[in-house]
């Protein structure tokens, strides 16, 4: 997501790659986006809402597409991805009775037209973009007056153990840099949502090793994506340096990985003004009111 450091600018193409490379083995891996993923739906729980179109935003391989499907059977759902061996996935697992289409896109450019979408879930995604405005500008403007934007992102104390022991390597990005909570919550603001809420929860896996837990990252496409990267592999030299320093923060005989996981939801307000290419602005036609 957005730093004020533009080493961490996310390639895009790089984030694509390690998302096509993932796709076989991701649903193996993903242990924690499908935790934070089903939590996340049960949080509908506490809103009313029947939907009609569902997008989910950075679907992978289907998993919350499907329990999507299941909670609301009558709603056609839209599988959006940056990758396209995941959206193959996806479609290989989805039910034959569910209602799902599938689009490749990306989340800072959305490929769909404005208000169209009742409920906008966005599970572990949007961290992978690099203008956070600009995707909620995006999501506000695909949302229907009324909708709903569910999401859930990661915070700054995400991998500290990892950026910890990488700072020991080299002065290079490593780890990505998150959106504190309180930032996501005034970007919200200015996008014109209304009502959102906002809480954060702290998760904490173990590896044997740090080879396990990279191995792990590797697997669900989490790789270093940073413009200001290091390019290819660790020395031998380097991933020793990186396991002695891990090695410090080993407790009751396993490494701990940090998560910090941001839950939200927000409801549209519809899309704001936004600017055209040749510099005019559009304004769309739910925002106009007739005069008194």
């Amino acid at each position: 997501m957005s730093s004020e450091n533009p080493a961490f600018h996310m390639e895009k193409r790089a984030v694509r790659r390690a998302f096509e490379q993932a796709a076989a083995a991701y649903e193996a891996s993903a242990v924690l986006q499908d935790r934070v993923g089903a939590q996340l739906i049960e949080r509908l729980d506490l809103v009313k809402l029947e939907p009609q179109w569902i997008l989910d935003v950075g679907s992978g391989t289907g998993l919350q597409s499907r329990r999507l499907n299941r909670r609301y059977p009558k709603a056609r759902l839209l599988a959006l991805d940056l990758a396209s061996n995941m959206l193959r996935q996806a479609r290989r697992r989805k039910g034959w009775r569910q209602r799902q289409h599938f689009c490749q896109g990306d989340a800072e450019s959305l490929p769909l037209a404005t208000a169209t979408i009742d409920l906008l879930y966005a599970n572990m995604s949007i961290q992978w973009c690099n203008d956070l405005d600009q995707v909620l500008r995006e999501f506000a403007r695909v949302l229907r007056p009324g909708g709903l934007l569910m999401f859930s992102t990661l915070g700054p104390d995400t991998l500290k153990e990892l950026r910890q022991a990488f700072a020991t390597v080299d002065e290079r990005p490593h780890v990505s840099h998150f959106i504190d909570m309180h930032d996501i919550g005034d970007a919200l603001v200015r996008q014109g949502y209304e009502m959102p809420v906002l809480d954060v929860e702290c998760y904490q896996l173990t590896y044997a090793t740090v080879d396990d837990l990279l191995r792990d990252l590797r697997n669900i496409g989490a790789t270093n994506a940073a413009s200001g990267r290091a390019r290819g592999l660790l020395t031998p030299r380097r991933l020793q340096v990186l396991r002695q320093a891990y090695e410090r923060l080993r407790a009751d005989g396993r490494l701990p990985a940090t998560y910090e996981v941001v839950y939200g939801h927000a409801w549209s307000s519809g899309p704001l003004a936004f600017s055209c290419a040749d510099g005019s602005v559009a304004i769309p036609l739910t925002q106009l009111r007739r005069r008194p």
